[in-house]
């Protein structure tokens, strides 16, 4: 896939020698990561954040950086779900999460890199109406003040739109980079291409690099997207996601940050410049067909929408949903309450990001914030029977996708053009497929190192997805994200 619009100017971190010891070992330089970093330091802490590649190379730095209150049908799906008092809190997180990042904006980026704008979810279609007409509602008894609008300034059909004012849109790898340089500015360190692999829950939580080194804090935080370890079994708890982003010139704008209602949803915002960034094709990791198909689908709306527009980056972003809608923010469960996870932030990660930096941080320093309160169930949570059935009914689509996946051992290319499908070895045991992927001269056992999983082909980023939980490898094997840490197997 190309670059974003947003390419990365800041040169890699040089090597540093490492403390033994520090305050608290950040485990991911994204979002999340950094701002828990900067507050921590801010707070007189010593703090190392330890990156596996570059700082906001995954969903920190490509996603849309659209911060809003308003996001899709997300109220009114939460209000069927939570107590009233619960979805308040994750609302006032949001707002907690939208000013600090408004806030950081104003002082440490450029003008051109982030602006005020109106969110507005729409209904493509009439059957869509009546769910933007259930968030309207939502948003107003939770104390939003949304308006309603009949049509919208579009070439596309718009028949109706919840708006909510005064939102804020940025360019997400500006902000990781001011962010990190305001970490260091700050006393803390940043080490880059430092891959965690393991964090002992001593009392003194110890964590384990890939190249063999360990250093101690008094605190760990796991900022990875999905936590890298298996205690809390978020693995299960939460669904990976992957979603696809166009940017085009030529297309004119929009009258704000937009998204559509229906269940194939469509992103739209503008960028400086004149850029328009259109998403969707969003899919779970390693399931369904291939993805440059879902990708050329999008790339058919754009066309026949904006007939003059041309397409200048394409890139994708994943992202973890839970079983109930909010995040898990919290200490891991066998923690000793010293290890902390965020993850299933559901592609609303920067306002999200923020606010559970802002609970974590709190955690550590012993002044946790009043609005969290109502949040405050564990990371293990399991709420009412609609949660219940949401966890059972992705972990069954996970082992039937297991199931299906183990019998038929499916793997591809064979070469970087061949994308056929061809069958897998089966071992003596009959149960053990041990797929071979090959690209070009490079071989790898097709299994992944987390749970083993038969990993399936990205046609559209070359790379090999895990269908179980979204771990993703480069194609010679390499771990890009996900609950994974080891690399893939190499065959000669």
């Amino acid at each position: 896939m190309s670059r974003t619009p947003w390419e990365r100017t800041a040169p890699p971190r040089p090597g540093t020698d490492l403390p033994d010891r520090v305050d608290t070992v950040v485990v991911g330089a994204g979002i999340t990561g950094l701002c828990t970093a900067l507050l921590l330091a801010r707070a007189g802490q010593q703090v190392l954040v330890l990156e596996a590649g570059r700082v906001g190379a995954l969903a920190s730095g490509l996603n849309t950086g659209k911060v809003s209150l308003l996001q899709g049908t997300r109220l009114s799906s939460l209000l069927a779900r939570h107590p009233r008092d619960v979805v308040r809190a994750h609302l006032e997180a949001q707002r907690q999460g939208l000013d600090w990042l408004a806030d950081f904006c104003e002082e440490h980026l450029a003008v051109d890199r982030h602006e005020r704008t109106p969110a507005m979810t729409y209904a493509a279609t009439p059957a869509e109406v009546e769910r933007v007409e259930a968030e309207l509602r939502a948003g107003v008894e939770l104390g939003l003040p949304l308006e309603w609008e009949d049509r919208l300034e579009v070439p596309f059909d718009v028949h109706g739109a919840a708006v909510l004012a005064d939102q804020l849109q940025l360019d997400p790898m500006a902000l990781v980079e001011a962010l990190a340089v305001e970490v260091e500015r700050r006393g803390g360190r940043i080490a880059e291409d430092s891959r965690v692999v393991d964090v002992s829950w001593a009392r003194r939580p110890t964590v384990r690099i890939e190249d063999g080194r360990r250093l101690r804090g008094r605190q760990v935080v796991l900022a990875t997207g999905t936590p890298i370890l298996d205690r809390g079994l978020h693995f299960a708890r939460v669904e990976a996601q992957r979603s696809y982003l166009l940017a085009h010139e030529g297309a004119g704008t929009v009258p704000g940050m937009m998204l559509s209602a229906g269940s194939t949803p469509r992103s739209l915002r503008n960028a400086p410049g004149g850029v328009l960034l259109v998403g969707g094709a969003g899919h779970v990791v390693g399931r369904g067909g291939s993805e440059l198909e879902g990708l050329d689908e999008l790339r058919g709306w754009v066309g026949s929408t904006y007939p003059d527009a041309r397409e200048t980056h394409a890139w994708s972003a994943q992202d973890y949903s839970s079983h109930d809608g909010l995040p898990f923010v919290g200490a891991l469960p066998r923690g000793l309450g010293r290890i902390h996870v965020a993850t299933g932030y559901d592609k609303w990660g920067l306002a999200n990001g923020v606010a559970a930096s802002l609970r974590i941080t709190g955690a550590i320093l012993g002044a946790p914030p009043e609005w969290a309160r109502p949040l405050e169930r564990g990371v293990t949570r399991v709420a009412g029977p609609s949660a219940a059935w949401s966890l059972l009914r992705r972990n069954l689509a996970t082992g039937v996708v297991a199931t299906d996946r183990l019998g038929r051992a499916a793997i591809r290319p064979v070469s970087p053009d061949d994308t056929a499908e061809v069958e897998g070895q089966v071992g003596r045991d009959g149960l053990d497929p041990r797929p071979v992927g090959v690209t070009g001269e490079c071989a790898v056992r097709a299994v992944c190192t987390h749970l083993g999983g038969t990993l399936r082909w990205n046609d559209a980023e070359s790379t090999w997805d895990c269908p179980l939980h979204g771990s993703r490898f480069t194609d010679d094997g390499r771990v890009i994200e996900g609950p994974a840490v080891r690399p893939l197997r190499r065959l000669d």
